[in-house]
């Protein structure tokens, strides 16, 4: 990994999207890199738009302001498609993970990227009604960001989640999240 590598979240208040920009952050810590994860809100309320932040480095980063250049940019919630510009100042080789069971080809088109950009596409909503009972596409999201940028190892993701989600939920919980973000690795196409 060259520089840093900024990712910038899309979502809307209670889809766990700050939550899933802090476990990619200390799992990113877990394997030695240094790491930032904060959170933007405009009103604070459910369903509200939001945007949460990453960066990633090999070397300390003295940077501290909002990410405008991101190179991966995780669109949670598919519907802000269509009501916030989540191309917005990404970089010419960004990569989109985007919440969706759509083909990537056409929301390629759809989102009118440049051709050195690439999209992946993974149902996330489908996947934790699935295996967590209920619309929570957070974890799966990290699953396909983790295997769209291959910036951690999977394994280090779901140790994670372990350990993070270990200290607030029952056991079957835990592995349902684990589920959902190993399925969501699986299944992200591009």
């Amino acid at each position: 990994m060259a520089g840093i590598l900024e990712v910038r979240w899309h979502g809307r208040g209670g889809q766990g999207t700050v939550t899933a920009a802090k476990v990619l952050a200390e799992a990113v810590m877990a394997e030695g890199k240094n790491v930032q994860a904060f959170p933007e809100y405009g009103p604070e309320r459910m369903g509200a738009p939001l945007r949460a932040y990453n960066r990633i480095s090999e070397i300390p980063m003295t940077i501290h302001c909002q990410v405008t250049n991101p190179a991966v940019v995780a669109v949670v919630d598919p519907t802000l498609l269509d009501t916030v510009d989540v191309t917005e100042g990404a970089t010419d080789d960004a990569v989109f993970v985007v919440n969706t069971s759509g083909d990537p080809g056409e929301l390629k088109k759809k989102m009118k990227l440049k051709s050195s950009q690439k999209v992946f596409c993974v149902d996330a909503n489908g996947i934790s009604l699935a295996t967590i009972g209920r619309i929570m596409p957070n974890t799966p999201m990290l699953g396909a960001v983790v295997k769209a940028t291959k910036v951690i190892k999977l394994d280090t993701l779901l140790a994670d989640i372990r350990s993070s989600f270990g200290k607030k939920f029952a056991e079957k919980i835990i592995q349902s999240n684990l589920d959902a973000a190993s399925r969501a690795y699986e299944e992200v196409k591009s």
